[in-house]
């Protein structure tokens, strides 16, 4: 079954060399390495649909695509303590390119020290010197190849369409209060503010999907079918032999000759398995599915970079000003149809700063993702008000939480417990992130257009009631990792070759495998990971 009606012949084959579920940041990557072999036979499995909805192209089109139920599992997590009881709506994709087609764009890596503290904890070959070919490889960068960039990838990442005056004056004030100036952040070191990066060509989001599947697609021996909602993995003994999956209320089984990949993310990887009977014997009894496999980490280790946004009103024009009425918004749209610049080419962010929390750190702790506009929910529009938002968070969190399975059935969402700010240095860091907030808020030039912190507010002065409202008014970056963690402890899912502990013929290959959360945006370091492990399934393919 291929990108559409396809043959009957190929409807009823459903034995694979290899079977990729997830068409995401990472499976799309996964099934164009290992289609390149001709004699390679791959299936990619997608629970959404194809990426036809025009907004996931346009840049700022993830205001209208999270949080939509045609591209977004929507996700909610569990009512947390750290956060005053809250719960957070955690939007992944669902739709070809995954979170990809949903993200802001944000190209960063992480830190060198990131991936050597992943080899220094037993997974060779996960080192900074070794990875970094692989982000080469992936990429084409606009400004041209160098010792840290390549230009002969898929992936487009190109320099920013929009620039701002508030943008101009918040990197001025950061670099007043001691922060170096950093052109690139994903070069010698990621010390520093600048302008971010983003992956898109031409005024165009170059997602995944685009990048690597479409034109692996033109391949008769990859197999694309979406709509496939899998249900759990075949065990013969201790080997995965294949995946059942649900389209259009049939099920289905497909049968994989070599191995099974699981790209799913997260939580849709943990969940899987878990639903597959691999993970916590105590815990797959208490809902009622029979344990298969003992892994206890399955679904543990879970981390996510928890942002505080402060918005600040400004005496000068921003983005609100220049969107935030029906006849300007015509003519932003306008602008782009005609020029492919303007605000409908807008990342997530603008700015970014990498920056530590306190001055006697070893390396940068924190990041800020400026944004030239503000919202209280940006799907919902901008502030009645010329603004700006200043978001912080903490790079490396101690905290851990999990994802765990609620119920037998994978149509039933599980329990996502990040447990945010449970940690006592996490709590630290978030007060002090706050205050370098403020540092650079308070300035020149910035502070000379700033009239009002409007969020949280100058009423909230102690590190008490900062930690307060850091608990109130905090939100998720997005960058749910490490649920099937890769390492040789007990509680690791997968070795450094990425093959789950314990079983054959099963792999898993994205940023659930992540030992540590990387210090930045994570979908960089997801293809990464993808490129890394197609070089590592087609080693152990020749050694058969």
């Amino acid at each position: 079954m291929r990108t559409g009606a396809g043959s009957s012949r190929r409807q009823q084959q459903l034995d694979y060399d290899y079977i990729i579920i997830g068409a995401g940041s990472a499976g799309c990557v996964l099934a164009n390495r290992l289609s390149e072999d001709p004699a390679i036979r791959v299936l990619l499995l997608e629970a959404g649909g194809r990426d036809w909805n025009p907004w996931i192209h346009i840049p700022v089109g993830y205001f209208k695509t999270m949080h939509n139920p045609s591209t977004d599992w929507c996700y909610i997590t569990d009512p947390d303590a750290g956060i005053n009881g809250r719960r957070l709506q955690w939007p992944r994709g669902k739709v070809l390119g995954g979170s990809s087609s949903l993200n802001g764009l944000l190209y960063i890596r992480g830190q060198r020290d990131d991936y050597d503290s992943w080899a220094k904890a037993g997974n060779a070959g996960w080192d900074y010197a070794s990875v970094l070919p692989y982000f080469k490889k992936s990429e084409c960068q606009s400004r041209g190849a160098n010792e840290y960039h390549g230009t002969k990838g898929p992936l487009h990442v190109s320099d920013l369409r929009l620039r701002r005056e508030i943008a101009d004056r918040f990197i001025e004030a950061a670099k007043a209060i001691g922060i170096p100036a950093n052109d690139d952040v994903n070069g010698a070191q990621q010390e520093g503010v600048g302008y971010f990066q983003q992956t898109s060509l031409n005024g165009f989001r170059c997602s995944t999907a685009k990048a690597f599947l479409r034109p692996a697609l033109k391949r008769p021996n990859l197999t694309l079918v979406t709509r496939a909602h899998c249900r759990n993995l075949l065990l013969e003994g201790k080997r995965v032999k294949g995946v059942t999956f649900i389209r259009q209320g049939q099920e289905q089984t497909a049968i994989a000759n070599h191995e099974v990949i699981l790209s799913s993310g997260a939580i849709g990887s943990p969940q899987l398995l878990q639903c597959s009977g691999i993970g916590d014997p105590e815990h797959l009894r208490s809902v009622g599915v029979e344990c298969l496999h003992a892994l206890p980490g399955v679904g543990e280790n879970l981390q996510d970079h928890l942002q505080v946004r402060l918005v600040y009103k400004t005496r000068c024009r921003t983005l609100n000003d220049e969107i935030r009425h029906p006849l300007r918004r015509w003519a932003v749209g306008a602008q782009y149809l005609l020029t492919r610049t303007g605000p409908l080419t807008l990342a997530a962010s603008q700015v970014c700063v990498f920056t530590r929390s306190r001055p006697e750190l070893e390396r940068p702790d924190i990041q800020f993702h400026m944004q030239p506009l503000s919202a209280d929910k940006p799907a919902e529009g901008v502030h009645p008000f010329s603004a700006f938002t200043s978001s912080v968070c903490q790079l490396r969190p101690h905290s851990r939480g999990s994802v765990k399975i609620i119920s037998p059935d994978v149509f039933i969402y599980p329990s996502i417990q990040p447990n945010y700010l449970s940690a006592e240095e996490d709590r630290r860091v978030v007060v002090d992130a706050i205050k370098v907030a403020r540092e650079i808020a308070g300035a020149q030039p910035l502070s000379e257009v700033i009239s009002e912190e409007y969020v949280p507010g100058g009423t909230y002065r102690t590190d008490e009631e900062l930690l307060e409202a850091a608990r109130q008014f905090s939100q998720t970056i997005y960058h749910p990792a490490g649920t099937c963690k890769m390492g040789n402890d007990p509680m690791a899912v997968v070795d450094e070759r990425l093959r789950v502990h314990g079983l054959e013929g099963v792999r898993v290959v994205d940023a659930s495998i992540m030992p540590t959360i990387v210090s930045g945006n994570t979908n960089a370091p997801t293809i990464m990971i993808a490129e890394k492990a197609a070089d590592l399934i087609r080693e152990d393919l020749d050694r058969r």
